[in-house]
């Protein structure tokens, strides 16, 4: 064993041969050797034939290099650039094996998500399928509301007929035919809407008040515009306003607009404030029914805020109309 080791070659040159047989000479390191060797001919013939021995005495050191620089130079020249065609050739097929393994990749990955999608293909329908029914659902839904917001006016008109004898106080509001003023709580009640359909006292305080010409006009655009909203699924019931101090609501009253009355703009939520902005863009009916119930709420307001107290001011602001005012309000740009 002993002397196999020590019989065994340091360097197994049948690599490099089995190598050199497997890999083969390149056509530039043909060149490069047939160059290599017609320059050896040329300089053994320019030094030993044609009379260069003198020029080749290498006892002069200084001589020796510049005929060892003049031979080999040359040569070295030759193989660099044959070693950098090699190369530029190496990066060209491995380029090419690169392009080659990224075109199967992605064929691979093609075939594969051609395979998934046959898969997901019925839960993608199904999902489709829900989101369909849950927009009948929805659509269902605002229909019936806007129905029976549309009949909370006309349910009023009825109760008023009934109620038409009743005495009330003055609110201040100036009536063009001879009905008596209504009341501020049927007023604050009127503004808020009854809250279920078996809501008498809100129908009978509604109905009352849409006797008055000038409450009759806000509640009726406060009913438009609400209603406008619901399509959107922005509920009145679901804003949880900042309430501003009666002095600010007042200053309002007085005719102040932008930054002194910003906190009037108490809703801050801002899925509502986006849908009804984006609807004021492209809805140009919205948009006249905004801002025409914006300018009643203005006109009526004035008026109620001449007579009415800071207790009665902060009950106003907690109806559905209010809160419309301050959503809206903030959507036209009123508090900017």
């Amino acid at each position: 064993m002993v002397e196999q080791e020590r019989k065994r070659p340091i360097v197994d040159l049948g690599v490099f041969a089995r190598a050199g047989q497997g890999r083969g000479l390149t056509n530039g390191e043909l060149i490069a050797l047939a160059l290599s060797l017609v320059w050896l001919v040329l300089a053994t013939l320019f030094f030993f034939v044609t009379g260069g021995r003198e020029a080749a005495d290498v006892r002069d050191p200084l001589r020796g290099m510049m005929v060892a620089i003049a031979v080999f130079m040359p040569i070295a020249l030759i193989w660099v650039a044959a070693i950098a065609a090699s190369s530029a050739r190496s990066v060209r097929e491995e380029t090419a094996r690169l392009q080659e393994s990224l075109d199967s990749m992605r064929q691979a990955y093609v075939a594969q998500r051609q395979m998934s999608g046959m898969g997901v293909k019925d839960t993608l329908e199904r999902k489709l399928d829900s989101l369909i029914a849950a927009q009948k659902e929805t659509d269902a839904k605002l229909a019936t509301f806007s129905s029976s917001r549309l009949s909370i006016v006309t349910e009023a008109k009825a109760a008023a007929a009934e109620s038409a004898g009743e005495t009330q106080s003055d609110l201040g509001f100036e009536s063009a035919e001879a009905e008596p003023p209504i009341t501020v709580h049927d007023f604050i009640t009127a503004l808020n809407f009854p809250k279920t359909a078996e809501d008498r006292a809100g129908f009978d305080a509604l109905a009352r008040a849409m006797r008055d010409r000038r409450a009759a006009e806000l509640i009726q655009a406060s009913q438009d515009v609400l209603t406008l909203l619901s399509q959107d699924g922005i509920y009145m019931d679901d804003m949880m306003p900042d309430r501003a101090r009666p002095e600010v609501w007042r200053r309002f009253a007085k005719g102040e607009r932008g930054r002194p009355i910003a906190e009037l703009g108490g809703i801050r939520d801002r899925s509502g404030i986006a849908l009804a902005a984006a609807r004021m863009r492209r809805d140009h009916v919205f948009r006249d029914t905004v801002h025409h119930f914006l300018r009643k709420f203005d006109q009526v307001f004035s008026e109620f805020a001449e007579h009415a107290s800071d207790a009665e001011i902060a009950a106003l602001a907690e109806t559905r109309t209010a809160r419309g005012f301050m959503l809206l309000g903030r959507v036209a740009g009123t508090f900017d």
